[in-house]
């Protein structure tokens, strides 16, 4: 069966002009407030009228960008998957040696845990309000991003079985995505170097030199 296609928001042609960069940045920033907005009250509790309020216009404004409540949402997840996609693709090409490449990844991944703890909240617990064949899109996108992990797994252990790292690799999302709610009382460099060492320890590839 065909994989179905991967979500796409929708976005103007790239904003040359001061009209279309300006409709880009509010568009932007209605984003990030709905991250915002998700995270602290749940997808239901969030109204267009609030979500226009949070950016400085009427709610039927935010229809300028998003056909409905929904689309919103669907925009801000499959949009963070999609970056991290690309961004894990890029670490991985970028970054020839697979043990560089796997610590790469982890460094990438805990920027991102670190940095947007409100889109992880909102995937956790609102994705399931997206209707089936969006929230699958969302998936196929997120299970690409887990391959592009275990690829590089599997040339650190070649005879290691693929079931196998992938679970290795998505319960090393869950640790890093997880642990920065609770990180209360420690610095973010503190945070992250524990972060990045019980990760790799966790991949199966513990750090031999460990930073902080």
């Amino acid at each position: 069966m065909p994989e179905p296609p991967t979500p796409t928001a929708e976005v103007d042609d790239a904003p040359t002009t001061a009209r279309g960069r300006a409709k880009a940045e509010r568009r932007e920033a209605i984003l990030a407030a709905a991250a915002r907005l998700f995270a602290r009250h749940g997808f239901d509790g969030v109204s267009l009228d609030d979500l226009g309020a949070a950016v400085g216009v009427r709610g039927p404004a935010v229809y300028r960008h998003f056909p409905s409540k929904q689309a919103v949402l669907l925009a801000l997840l499959a949009g963070t998957s999609e970056r991290l996609l690309d961004g894990g693709r890029d670490v991985v090409d970028g970054t020839p040696d697979p043990a560089d490449a796997l610590r790469a990844l982890v460094r990438f991944h805990a920027d991102f845990a670190l940095t947007e703890p409100d889109v992880i909240r909102v995937q956790d617990r609102d994705l399931a309000a997206l209707a089936a064949p969006d929230q699958e899109a969302v998936r196929v996108v997120q299970r690409r991003y887990v391959e592009a992990w275990v690829d590089v797994l599997a040339r650190l252990a070649p005879t290691a079985d693929r079931p196998e790292l992938r679970l290795r690799a998505q319960a090393t999302f869950g640790l890093l995505n997880s642990t920065p709610h609770s990180a209360r009382g420690l610095s973010s460099t503190r945070t992250r170097t524990l972060l990045e060492g019980m990760a790799l320890a966790a991949l199966g590839h513990p750090d031999d030199h460990p930073s902080g």
